[in-house]
């Protein structure tokens, strides 16, 4: 008995010396050579709402949870039948201004015509007083009449002038009712994968009363957090690779986007060296978005994993953080 129990004392020690041998080999195999820093993050992308500009009752949503949508791509429709009545309301407005305005254009050229025959009167007057054909009342009657032109005609541009103002006017209101009635259909602004569901057809939305919340994925990118002894060695654009752990065998390629200009995790008077190094920085790597693009259909928010950043730019990348990824044209830019 004494016999069996050691026997399986050996066995358990021997299984754990070759799982501890086993970890160690993998743990030599991934050691980070000088040069880098790694640090543990999150995928992340940027959440947009899709929201109603004004209240409105929801007609239909084009879309179901999960999906990937593209820019420009319509999402939910809004009963805007009042504002397209305003709107039809608004060009004929538009119309009738235009139309006021070519009435008042045929005016002033009516008044034009007016004090050309008032001025052309007033010489042949004034030629025939001076050889005394005529009196001193016909020259001030023709003066009188040709002043009268001359006001008329003022009046006239000035309606004209007022004409044009009333068009500017109506074009910019029949422009915002136009944008208002195209604001609802509700557009992805951008390229994404729909997070959550927000409304249903036939529900009454308030002004900014949200459809959906969708993922911008032009902008991915793995939050993570240095201490300040290697923050400050980072640069904007220092390479980056990124291990998932849904992915633990291919490397991706990013780069440094973002470098908090403070540090959190830290009280704010720092007094002694201990305190200094709880400083941490937050750091964003984002991936390129030609990568993103050519994988936009497994691309996931939400995952973790591993960034190991490059602090000297000579330092040669390892083998076990080269991937088919890194290599290929699109990985930089």
């Amino acid at each position: 008995m004494r016999f069996l129990r050691f026997l399986l004392v050996l066995i358990l020690l021997a299984g754990a010396a070759g799982g501890g041998y086993v970890y160690w080999q993998r743990s030599q195999g991934n050691k980070l050579p000088a040069g880098f820093v790694s640090a543990d993050g999150r995928i992340e992308a940027q959440e947009v709402d899709i929201a109603a500009k004004y209240a409105a009752r929801v007609l239909s949503i084009e879309f179901e949870e999960g999906q990937l949508v593209q820019a420009g791509a319509v999402l939910a429709k809004l009963d805007v039948r009042d504002v397209q009545a305003q709107s039809r309301a608004a060009q004929a407005a538009l119309a009738q201004a235009r139309k006021t305005r070519d009435q008042a254009a045929a005016l002033v050229v009516q008044r034009q015509s007016d004090l050309d025959l008032a001025n052309k009167e007033m010489k042949r007057a004034t030629e025939l007083f001076e050889r005394g054909n005529v009196s001193q009342q016909r020259v001030d009657t023709n003066r009188n009449q040709q002043r009268s032109a001359g006001a008329a005609l003022q009046s006239a541009k000035s309606g004209l002038s007022a004409a044009d103002e009333a068009i500017h006017a109506a074009e910019a209101d029949a422009d915002r009712m136009r944008d208002l009635a195209d604001d609802g259909i509700l557009k992805a602004p951008v390229t994404g994968r729909i997070l959550y569901k927000l409304a249903q057809p036939g529900e009454m939305l308030g002004a900014g009363g949200k459809v959906a919340t969708l993922l911008d994925l032009s902008d991915v990118y793995m939050t993570f957090f240095l201490p300040t002894e290697y923050a400050n060695r980072v640069a904007l654009g220092a390479e980056v690779r990124l291990l998932l752990d849904a992915l633990p065998g291919l490397a991706i390629p990013a780069s440094v986007s973002f470098v908090a200009p403070k540090a959190q995790f830290t009280p704010k008077q720092v007094e002694t060296r201990a305190e200094r190094d709880r400083m941490m920085f937050r750091l964003k790597a984002r991936v390129p978005q030609a990568l993103v693009t050519g994988h936009i259909e497994q691309v996931k928010t939400g995952v973790s994993g591993t960034a190991y950043v490059r602090l000297d730019a000579q330092a040669t990348w390892p083998a076990w953080l080269q991937s088919r990824l890194t290599t290929t044209p699109t990985a930089t830019k």
